[in-house]
């Protein structure tokens, strides 16, 4: 959970200090492995615009590039799923071994992955998008900066390569962005003050990025974050996760009550 919150947190810095990044021009000739990576993105979102709005190549981008990566982030979503139904067990472990000397802590770490083992959980596996999405959105942010063609691209009112005067996509990122961690929260058998912290913070990181970023990134994030949802919803959705829970409960209580009743019976045929 630690190392989850700390990458979290790099994703929010690294957005925070996009804007310190390299502002030279990139184009064909550019040589170097980067240079090349960004201008790959900018014809890419230039090619899905189909000469009608950049802005619909970046739309078209942002689902290309989702879908492509829906198996990495499902596997993210199941991990964590995994993770949030493991957290009771976790809990009955740090109860068992409160100690905070070297042999209690060294227990409890080879309890917790022998559990992790048991329910086949793997803490990198919720890992790994985050670390994807931020090349995506560092290369995604240089090529809407530094690609002549981009930063002349609008798409409604709104100029892709400045930043939104409007303030409407920075907070449609944030909006979408909180929706998605409200989902993934929402069927959480305990919540924490760490979860809840980066739910209602991490919007806020965004919001206050994308108020200075181009809109294209804008774009994008609020498209990524609005996939997410609607990913999550689908996939992952919340309301049934609770609703089987809640089942799984019901029915062990019925089975606890027929043994109850059936034990009663039993006695009273002995009298």
């Amino acid at each position: 959970m630690k190392k989850k919150l700390q990458l979290t947190s790099l994703l929010g810095l690294s957005l925070l200090v996009m804007t310190a990044c390299s502002t030279s021009e990139v184009s064909a000739d550019s040589a170097d492995f980067w240079s090349n990576l960004v201008y790959f993105f900018a014809e890419t979102i230039r090619f899905l615009s189909f000469d009608v709005s950049i802005g619909l190549g970046i739309i078209l981008f942002t689902v290309l590039i989702r879908t492509i990566l829906l198996p990495v982030f499902q596997t993210q979503m199941v991990a964590s799923r995994k993770m949030q139904e493991a957290q009771p067990l976790i809990k009955e472990l740090r109860e068992r071994y409160p100690g905070r000397d070297m042999e209690s802590r060294t227990k409890l770490d080879q309890e917790t992955r022998k559990l992790f083992k048991e329910l086949g959980i793997k803490q990198s596996a919720s890992f790994w998008p985050l670390l994807i999405q931020m090349p995506i959105l560092l290369a995604l942010f240089q090529a809407l900066s530094n690609v002549d063609f981009l930063k002349t691209g609008h798409f409604l009112w709104f100029n892709l390569g400045g930043a939104d005067t409007t303030f409407v996509l920075p907070i449609l990122a944030a909006l979408f962005t909180f929706l998605s961690s409200w989902l993934s929260n929402k069927a959480l058998p305990e919540k924490n003050g760490a979860m809840t912290g980066m739910m209602y913070g991490m919007p806020v990181i965004i919001f206050f990025f994308a108020i200075s970023a181009p809109s294209g990134v804008a774009l994008y994030w609020a498209v990524s974050n609005a996939y997410q949802v609607f990913q999550t919803y689908l996939l992952n959705n919340p309301f049934k996760i609770i609703e089987e829970r809640e089942a799984d409960v019901k029915a062990k209580k019925d089975l606890e009550a027929k043994k109850r009743k059936a034990l009663k019976k039993a006695q009273k045929k002995k009298k």
